[in-house]
């Protein structure tokens, strides 16, 4: 089946068409509908019921109200003021799109930014009110509010969404049609899953488990789904017993193939918004089992006093997070055709740049291109981010018609971009030479490089979290007073979500990310990267699985295989700067890369690859 974007309709409103709305008017709107219901501030967060990372087109509230399109963010509005909080991978592309409108950016995490809850403190008054949708925040959100705001006898109002009542375009809900993945592909069965979480829900003592989270729901019953962009789940909830299971989806979005199974497997189906009422029906004494950083704080306030919660990480988390055996198979292949593709696009943009018109959308389309001539291939695993130039160091760019550039036969072109396959998912960043270069860029691109082969071939006992390995990643840079500001690594999903924990690569630390031991089967990125404002960015990114290496008596010694088949741009690499050591490490990747992919390719493909995989010295 093929990964699409849900289209929605999008005919005037009441209001006129949302695109001739200004921000202005959309903040005005949401303000009548606060004083109506006697709010002081309205918090509209990215999220969707289950506490996604990316969301449907029906969730982007805080787009909608703002114009800003990033993927992380919260909108406040107050009732003179409005403020948006967006981390450091966005910070440059909030700039320009909230430079016209009355919102304030808030940097979060930089020196002298206050956090959400201190805004709210600066500007409410003792008793006021506060609004938020309760299915769309998390208790833990909640919670830190209460203690900042505990002196004001701040009251909350969670039962609405207020921008429902302002958004006269909305998109519908979506339910699209639910597909199965073959246990052929995932390893084991649906009931063998279910047998492994029980026996971790009997460990615990818990009565039920209440299971939110999209692709922990899509993971355990073998089943996707297209209800979320480029993230193959469906919106569903799931309530699990020691002897039955409750799954809450839309109608008709399960074909009766796929219900008789279900129910060959003891899972009931009933309906989406179902699921507050079943919470509601739990027994005194009865213990569940809900993560409260996933769980959405109304679906927690709907559990009955008398139940005892277990507020820890859902089991399904580590579980997903560890391939099975088939899926490290099958991801290797899927690697394999996403490195065909990719590499196709790397030369179609060195050897095109001069001849044709090629802007980043252009481009963005070649390369899907490539990737729909592979078998098994569904859809890309994340919108792509083509930054040519100036762009590249906006971290998480996205080419709009707006502001989609020619490239010329000078400078760098970052390319991040992923696709899912039947076989797996994939999330790969080359920055691509397209002409001359300057001394800096070069350095740039081969301190980025030292990184990233650093890490690579980082070999460590068994028990070690991302956070011990990230400064292998950035030392190079360290040492030249440079760094970036984002994580160095971030787990993937089988054919899931292309960003998943626990595991994950970066140096800070806080109580919301946990320190997850890498196990083997876990695959996770490697993209260290570098970014100067106005100018370029580079930004290097395979994705690599955790495996076991010797055993001796110090212990069990691990290793991170590469997974992603892509050659490195050898034009923008200044060789002195790479120590023996390192440049081995290359050439022995550029020689794994060329074997694995020439088969696939043609003799002209072959011979340009033997070029751009040639030994360096």
């Amino acid at each position: 089946m093929q990964l699409t974007k849900s289209q929605t309709d999008n005919s005037d409103g009441f209001y006129g068409r949302e695109n001739d709305m200004k921000v202005e008017d959309k903040l005005q709107m949401l303000r009548e509908q606060m004083r109506k219901r006697g709010l002081a501030a309205y918090i509209v967060p990215t999220e969707d019921f289950h506490n996604s990372e990316y969301v449907g087109d029906y969730f982007k509230a805080r787009e909608y109200l703002s114009g800003f399109t990033g993927s992380a963010g919260t909108l406040l509005v107050c009732r003179d003021s409005a403020a948006l909080w967006t981390d450091g991978r966005y910070f440059l592309q909030a700039d320009q799109q909230l430079s016209d409108v009355p919102i304030d950016l808030m940097k979060s995490g930089q020196l002298g930014v206050p956090t959400l809850a201190e805004y709210l403190e600066g500007h409410l008054k003792s008793g006021d009110k506060v609004g938020f949708d309760g299915r769309t925040v998390t208790r833990a959100f909640v919670e830190e509010l209460d203690k900042k705001l505990a002196d004001k006898q701040i009251t909350y109002y969670s039962e609405e969404d207020l921008a429902d009542l302002v958004w006269p375009d909305r998109p519908a809900l979506s339910a699209e049609p639910v597909w199965e993945l073959d246990v052929e592909y995932a390893g084991l069965s649906r009931e063998e899953k279910l047998r492994m979480v029980r026996s971790k829900m009997k460990e615990e003592k818990a009565d039920a488990l209440l299971v939110t989270a999209l692709d922990e729901i899509a993971w355990l019953l073998n089943l996707r789904g297209n209800d979320v962009c480029n993230t193959p789940v469906f919106l569903a909830y799931m309530l699990l017993a020691e002897d039955k299971a409750v799954l809450c989806v839309q109608a008709r979005i399960l074909s009766r193939e796929i219900e008789e199974k279900l129910k060959s497997a003891g899972v009931c189906v009933r309906p989406y918004d179902e699921i507050e009422e079943l919470v509601g029906r739990l027994q005194t004494g009865q213990r569940i089992w809900a993560d409260g950083r996933r769980v959405n704080y109304r679906l927690l306030q709907a559990i009955p006093e008398g139940v005892l919660q277990l507020d820890k990480p859902s089991p399904m988390e580590g579980m997903k997070a560890v391939k099975t055996p088939e899926e490290m198979a099958h991801l290797r292949s899927a690697h394999v055709k996403d490195g065909v593709a990719v590499t196709r696009f790397i030369r179609f943009l060195k050897t095109h740049v001069e001849k044709e018109k090629i802007t980043e959308m252009s481009a963005a389309g070649v390369l899907e291109g490539f990737r729909k001539e592979m078998e098994g291939y569904l859809g890309p695993s994340f919108d792509p981010i083509i930054a040519y130039g100036p762009h590249g160091a906006i971290v998480h760019y996205a080419a709009t018609p707006e502001t989609d550039v020619e490239m010329q036969p000078k400078s760098l072109c970052l390319a991040d971009t992923g696709g899912h396959y039947k076989e797996g998912t994939t999330d790969v960043t080359r920055t691509i030479v397209l002409g001359e270069l300057t001394e800096e860029e070069k350095r740039d691109y081969t301190l980025v490089l030292k990184g990233h082969l650093r890490l690579g071939a980082a070999r460590f006992l068994q028990g070690v979290c991302g956070q011990n390995l990230d400064c292998l990643a950035r030392e190079p840079l360290w040492e030249n007073g440079l760094d970036y500001n984002h994580g160095t690594g971030h787990g993937v999903g089988y054919l899931l979500s292309v960003h998943e924990g626990p595991q994950n690569i970066r140096w800070r630390m806080n109580k919301e990310i946990a320190c997850a031991p890498l196990e083997e089967g876990m695959v996770i990125s490697n993209e260290p990267g570098l970014y100067v404002t106005g100018r370029f960015g580079i930004r290097h990114e395979n994705l690599v699985l955790c495996r076991k290496g010797e055993e001796n008596e110090y212990g069990q010694f691990m290793y991170l295989e590469p997974l992603t088949m892509v050659p490195f741009d050898k034009d923008a690499i200044e060789v002195s700067l790479l120590n023996e050591q390192e440049l081995e490490w290359l050439n022995a990747y550029h020689r794994k890369v060329y074997k694995t992919l020439a088969p696939w390719l043609t003799q002209e493909e072959q011979d340009w690859l033997r070029e751009a995989t040639s030994v360096l010295k």
